[in-house]
């Protein structure tokens, strides 16, 4: 490698860094502006798994509740 090859190569990952460390900042400018918009997306909460095993729900039987003559 003679020095017309390493200085094209520094070049270009000081380039390709610069780049990099530009798109961070513009989705984090782009998440600042439009935060109070959306909702967080949360992974993995309890209720996450309900689509797959829906809850069971018990029925509990109840006795009607009498007056004094006996009837409802």
């Amino acid at each position: 490698m003679d020095m017309d090859q390493a200085a094209v190569f520094l070049a270009g990952s000081v380039l390709f860094a610069l780049g990099i460390v530009i798109l961070v900042i513009g989705c984090v400018v782009v998440n600042n502006v439009i935060h109070k918009f959306w909702k967080p997306i949360k992974l993995f909460t309890p209720d996450s798994w309900k689509g797959f095993m829906p809850p069971v729900q018990y029925v509990e039987a109840k006795e009607p509740e009498l007056t004094e003559k006996g009837t409802k």
